[in-house]
């Protein structure tokens, strides 16, 4: 009969502080207060799941008694779990509660494992927190989550609080180094590499992928057997893409792209890893920040290669264009457009930055691949052959003559005249035409700037603020009272102060601007006002109430019911 498979998370768990894998901290300040016999009456461990919470908490178990080493059936009787996802209940916290009073019959301490504490419900907390505050002085509690924030204060108040970190790729890539040699499969370093990175942080998962890829490739894991079988997208696909970027290839960007999409991966996916790759590019560049990426030493001597050749600006820029369309894929209609278009942007980088033009960005014109041969250059016209366009300066007036390359009168029939002139007089009527066309614009263009650098009056700008607030604003008596107060002041030009009493009123404003705007474009044809928005200082809001109707105005600011009681009994208010 075969031999029953254990997973490798339960084989290689952890039984002692020295196999406890990315947590010194922790282990450390664990053992000094075992030693130094400084031992709290209740903890909470926190921190991801897969990092070592639970098995830290059975250690502390065994190494509080003395019992490191032993048998779990020695133990029965000291140490108690709890699961509080499917055990949450007043009952199940009075259970421990009624056990705790029994002293331990083996050890030194009775110690309770509640994993998943936050799960607990809040009459169950409550019911726990006299026990956790007080209990014997054999007794220890050790709770263990991953939602700190959903724990009552008053719980957090009488722990010790650990934080369990990430694991970070180097020790879970050591760790499963250790367990391949023991398991004796054969692994490179990069497939290792490429499983931790996957596990993002948790050991318990990094275990969990590293049975599922051993059942995949047999006993010899391979960097290209282990991308294939977790779907990751290869290392190799940023790199090229990254080199089209250098060589301004637009083509080739799409084109490597549609091949990603084409086995099978997540648009949104590879702009992420993009990312990733212009970020480790970015750090590769000073031998003080190498450290930060978490990658092979083979794949880290690529970065460093590539890094020589990457502008540092078109590393930045590139970072901000992929983060921005990294933001906006889920909202898209059009993911794959909204990719293929930042990879353009990308190509056109280093082009716009040659041109000088940053602010206004413009797509690398787009050319194939392939060499086209250049046209060759037309003939040299003969001196004696007038140009195409010619203006004769005889006499008075200039004349615009369009000869082409013309055969003689002598040569041309009645036939050939009649097109010639047929010809010149389709000319003369488009340049006729575009020359109506051009004055007309250039008459809009003045009309334009004259209505945007039009000059207001004080009157006509307070007119029409106080018919927006009346017609626009009646349906909000809140907010139309903070029109009404608003301090309104032209100042040099278009330029209009606004001041209100607090940032309240300034809120409401903000929310009502582009009405505002649109208000004094339609109806009073009052266009390029620049708006600075200000508040009040103390002495300005003093001086501002001198009227009854600026005071009532600011008593329905605070109480808009004022109004409405107002024009409920028909009450007339003598401003």
């Amino acid at each position: 009969m075969a031999e029953n498979f254990i997973v490798s998370a339960r084989k290689y768990r952890p039984d002692s502080w020295e196999t406890v894998v990315g947590q010194k901290h922790i282990t450390t300040t664990l053992q000094s207060a075992i030693a130094n016999h400084q031992i709290a009456q209740a903890y909470l461990f926190t921190g991801p799941r897969g990092v070592g919470k639970t098995t830290c908490a059975r250690i502390f178990a065994k190494a509080v008694n003395g019992l490191l080493g032993k048998d779990i059936d020695e133990l029965q009787f000291n140490i108690f779990e709890l699961d509080a996802a499917s055990n949450n209940s007043v009952e199940d916290i009075r259970s421990i509660v009624d056990s705790v009073r029994i002293p331990p019959q083996i050890g030194q301490y009775k110690v309770y494992i509640i994993d998943e504490v936050h799960m607990l419900s809040t009459a169950a907390f409550n019911a726990f927190l006299k026990t956790l505050e007080e209990p014997p002085a054999h007794a220890i509690f050790i709770l263990a989550t991953t939602e700190k924030h959903k724990i009552l204060p008053t719980i957090l108040s009488r722990c010790q609080i650990f934080d369990f970190n990430r694991i970070r790729v180097k020790d879970m890539t050591e760790h499963l180094a250790s367990i391949a040699v023991k398991e004796g499969i054969t692994a490179e370093p990069e497939a290792l590499h490429v499983i931790a990175q996957k596990a993002d942080g948790a050991m318990r998962d990094a275990l969990s992928i590293f049975d599922q890829v051993v059942a995949f490739c047999g006993r010899n894991l391979t960097y290209h057997s282990i991308i294939q079988n977790l779907n990751v997208l290869d290392y190799d696909y940023y790199f090229k893409l990254t080199d089209l970027i250098l060589k301004e290839d637009v083509p080739g960007c799409l084109v490597l792209f549609d091949e990603v999409l084409n086995k099978g991966f997540d648009g949104h996916h590879f702009i992420t890893g993009l990312g990733n790759h212009f970020r480790n590019l970015l750090v590769s560049k000073d031998a003080q920040t190498i450290a930060l990426m978490e990658v092979s030493d083979s794949i880290a001597d690529k970065y460093k290669d590539q890094a020589q050749a990457a502008d540092l600006r078109l590393l930045i820029q590139g970072l901000a264009m992929v983060n921005e369309c990294d933001t906006q894929y889920r909202s898209s209609k059009h993911q794959r457009l909204l990719v293929e278009l930042t990879l353009m942007k990308l190509a056109s980088i280093l082009y716009n930055n040659r041109e000088g033009e940053k602010k206004n960005f413009r797509l690398k014109p787009f050319r194939s691949r392939d060499t086209v041969a250049k046209p060759a250059a037309p003939a040299a016209r003969p001196a004696s052959t007038p140009s195409p366009s010619v203006i004769s300066s005889q006499g008075q007036g200039a004349s615009l003559v369009t000869p082409s390359v013309a055969p003689s009168t002598a040569t041309l029939g009645k036939k050939g005249l009649i097109q010639k002139s047929a010809e010149s007089v389709s000319i003369r009527k488009t340049m006729t035409a575009t020359a109506t066309k051009e004055a007309a614009m250039a008459e809009v263009v003045e009309q334009v700037k004259e209505v945007a650098t039009r000059e207001y009056t004080s009157q006509e700008i307070q007119s029409a603020w106080q018919a927006f607030a009346d017609t626009k604003l009646k349906h909000n008596m809140q907010v139309q009272s903070a029109f009404k107060v608003a301090v309104i002041e032209l100042k040099l030009g278009n330029s209009l102060r606004v001041a209100f009493p607090s940032a309240t009123q300034e809120m409401y404003f903000n929310d009502y601007r582009s009405m505002l705007t649109e208000f004094l474009r339609n109806e009073f044809d009052i266009r390029g006002l620049e708006f600075k928005v200000e508040i009040l200082k103390q002495e300005e809001i003093k001086a501002t109430y001198q009227t009854s109707k600026q005071r009532f105005d600011a008593l329905v600011l605070k109480n808009p019911s004022l109004e409405t009681l107002r024009k409920t009994f028909n009450l007339q208010i003598d401003f």
